[in-house]
C-alpha cells in the first residue's frame, strides 16, 4: 500500500451520503492514486465526475477490494457486515459509516477532534459515528476537558438528508402534491412527511427510545469512554432538504458561563464554526439554511445560552444549539 496515494474505493458512491464523500475527498484534495466507486447492481453503470474526469459505477462484489488500499463505505448496515470483512482480508482499510459496527468493542468508534489515538486499536475496521452523536458531542468535548460533563438531554430535528436520496425526494415531491392539494402516499417514511414533524423513522424498543435515540445514548458514552453518563434523547425528523439541528442541555461537573462557553468553543477544532446569537437578534442564530450552504466546511453553528436554573447539584446547566 502507499500509504501517501493509496487506491480509494467508495461504496455506496451514487446515494446521498457517497456523492457527498466524493465531493469531500476533491474538494479537500485527498490524496490518492486512483479512485474507484461501487454500489449495486441496479447503479452500475451510471457515471460521475472527480477531479474534471468521468468515472463509472461499478457494481459491487467479492472481487471489488482486490487493489484497494482505503474504503469508504457508506451503503447500509447488512452491506457492510457483508463486504467490509471481505475489503480487510483483501487489504484494504474500512472507514465504516453504517451502524453495522459501531458498538463492537473491537472496533474504535472515531471523532477525530475528539479520540483520534483510538485509530491505532483498529483491526482493519473503523467505525464512523452516528451524525446526530457526532453534532452533539464535539463542541462538547473542549468543555468537557476543562469542565467533565456528568448528564446530556439531547433533542435533534433531522432532515431528510439523513435518510437518503429517496427522502429528500419524497420532501420534494409531498410539499409539491401539499401545495397543490393533491393526494400523496408516503412510499419511504412511515409518516406524510410535507409540512410535518414526527418521532425518528426507525423501530421502538421496549425501553421507549426509537434506534436513533439509542444510538445517540450508547456512543456518546462509547466515544467519550463515559460508559455511566446520564444521557437522554428525542430524535425527530422534521421537513428540511438538509442540515440536522440539535439542542444540547448539558450539566458539567462545576458551573460554567455562557461566556467560558463561547471563548472554548471559538477555539475548537470542529467546533468553532458559525457562532450564534444568545440575544434577541434572530437573525444571528444557527439556521439549517445557513448550514446547508456551506455544508462541506463541516462546521457547526452554536447558540450556548444560560441555564433555566442552578442544577441541583451544584453545577450549572447551559443550553447548546448546533446546526450542521
Amino acid at each position: 500500500m502507499n500509504a501517501r496515494e493509496p487506491v480509494v474505493a467508495v461504496v455506496g458512491a451514487t446515494g446521498a451520503v457517497g456523492v457527498e464523500i466524493v465531493h469531500c475527498l476533491e474538494q479537500r484534495k485527498f490524496p490518492l492514486s486512483k479512485l474507484r466507486l461501487f454500489a449495486s447492481a441496479r447503479s452500475a453503470g451510471k457515471t460521475m465526475t472527480f477531479r474534471g474526469e468521468t468515472l463509472t459505477v461499478e457494481e459491487l462484489t467479492e472481487r471489488s477490494f482486490d487493489d484497494v488500499n482505503l474504503a469508504l463505505f457508506s451503503a447500509g448496515g447488512s452491506t457492510s457486515r457483508k463486504f467490509a470483512p471481505i475489503a480487510v482480508e483483501r487489504g484494504a482499510v474500512v472507514v465504516d459509516n453504517s451502524s453495522a459496527f459501531r458498538m463492537d468493542p473491537t472496533v474504535p468508534l472515531v471523532v477525530p477532534e475528539i479520540n483520534a489515538d483510538a485509530i491505532r486499536s483498529h483491526r482493519g475496521i473503523i467505525a464512523n459515528p452516528n451524525c446526530a452523536a457526532i453534532i452533539s458531542i464535539t463542541p462538547l468535548w473542549p468543555i468537557h476537558r476543562e469542565n467533565p460533563v456528568r448528564r446530556l438531554i439531547l433533542s435533534t430535528y433531522q432532515s431528510a438528508s439523513g435518510a437518503g436520496a429517496a427522502a429528500m425526494e419524497e420532501l420534494r415531491e409531498s410539499t409539491r402534491a401539499y401545495l397543490a392539494g393533491q393526494p400523496y402516499e408516503p412510499k419511504v417514511l412511515p409518516h406524510p412527511y410535507a409540512f410535518n414533524v414526527f418521532s425518528h423513522d426507525s423501530a421502538v424498543g421496549e425501553d421507549g427510545y426509537n434506534s436513533e435515540e439509542r444510538k445517540l445514548l450508547l456512543e456518546s458514552r462509547k466515544i467519550l469512554g463515559l460508559p455511566d453518563l446520564a444521557v437522554s434523547a428525542t430524535c425527530v425528523r422534521v421537513p428540511v432538504y438538509r442540515a440536522h439541528s440539535e439542542a444540547v442541555h448539558a450539566s458539567f461537573e462545576r458551573p460554567v458561563s455562557v461566556e467560558a462557553a463561547r471563548e472554548v468553543l471559538a477555539a475548537a477544532p470542529g467546533a468553532g464554526g458559525q457562532m450564534g446569537s444568545a440575544g434577541p437578534a434572530v437573525g444571528g442564530a444557527p439556521a439549517a439554511a445557513r448550514a446547508r450552504r456551506r455544508r462541506r466546511r463541516a462546521a457547526p453553528g452554536h447558540s450556548p445560552r444560560p441555564p433555566a436554573r442552578p442544577n441541583r447539584r451544584g453545577g450549572r446547566r447551559s443550553w447548546l444549539l448546533f446546526t450542521t
